[in-house]
């Protein structure tokens, strides 16, 4: 009998590591998110109320789990409240509507600095001279399972949607990036056919933000910070597309149809189309030096 009574206690203690996070998971599930929780995506989405209510639900369910297995870390005195993290966990949602997903499984913690924070940086420069500088950040993905974020452009974000600037749709756009196993600007896609497609888009269109950024265009409807390399031209292109999506399948019409591929969500059907502009005139496009070329990953 204390045999029998011995190895169920070491089973249990087996079994438990793996059985207890479901349990906890499901138990979590089964609370619906409180009604002030609701109204708090409400206001840092603004297209809350334009979505279905079937994706309002879905929503309301990943950001439960996002809460539930995800922490939160208040950075440089910063006191992070309920509705900081609802926020920042609506948003990162966000990109996972409608797709089978994790919600993040590789990221643990979200860092919160109640502003701009300095990053430590090694700069080389002429000759192989190595510096140590710290530069401005708004937020950044880490490949150690954390995120970190400034709150003031969080909240900016929320204030200034349809700007298409997002820092938080950006960083999260990292994450999803990541899941291939490089970031990369080629996140998980399925098919081969399906990362052919994307290379021949991307490529192209990143190729035609360079040469806008190198030009000075100001025209542009991607922010020419996406122009750094492939993995931030996915990001700013994911905030392009949630922000201003009518501008962005207007003037890219290919790439909008890829993310909404990638994404499955059609962000045009939560906002009214813009009053129409006029189109400025292309300005004549120098050539890239030949040593600023990247190349898209391709399978």
């Amino acid at each position: 009998m204390e045999a029998l009574l011995s190895i169920s206690l070491v089973a249990l203690a087996v079994a438990a590591p793996f059985w207890y996070p479901r349990w906890s998971l499901k138990r979590a599930l089964s609370r619906p998110l409180p009604p002030d929780a609701v109204q708090t995506l409400r206001h840092y989405i603004p297209v809350y109320d334009r979505m279905t209510p079937a994706l309002q639900q879905q929503l309301q369910r990943l950001v439960v789990q996002f809460l539930h297995q995800k922490k939160f870390v208040g950075c440089a005195g910063l006191d992070v409240t309920d509705e900081m993290r609802v926020a920042v966990a609506g948003l990162a949602c966000m990109l996972l509507l409608d797709r089978p997903s994790k919600v993040y499984r590789p990221l643990r913690a979200v860092l919160l600095y109640p502003g701009a924070f300095a990053a430590p940086r090694r700069d080389v420069g002429p000759g192989g001279i190595v510096t140590d500088v710290h530069q401005s950040m708004l937020g950044e993905s880490w490949d150690d399972g954390r995120v970190v974020l400034s709150w003031d452009d969080v909240a900016r974000g929320a204030r200034d949607w349809s700007s298409g600037h997002n820092v938080a749709l950006h960083e999260f756009a990292h994450q999803l990036d990541s899941e291939s196993g490089s970031t990369n600007g080629a996140p998980y896609l399925g098919s081969p056919e399906n990362y052919r497609s994307w290379s021949t888009v991307l490529s192209r269109d990143f190729a035609h933000l360079r040469q806008a950024a190198w030009a000075g265009d100001p025209h542009s409807v991607l922010d020419h910070y996406g122009a750094t390399n492939p993995a931030e031209f996915f990001a700013v292109a994911t905030e392009t597309f949630f922000g201003k999506p009518w501008q962005l399948r207007e003037r890219h019409a290919a790439l909008y149809d890829e993310l909404r591929k990638y994404y499955r969500v059609d962000p045009c059907q939560w906002q009214d189309a813009p009053e129409p502009e006029p189109v400025p005139e292309a300005p004549a496009m120098p050539q890239l030096p030949a040593n600023r070329s990247f190349a898209w990953a391709s399978w």
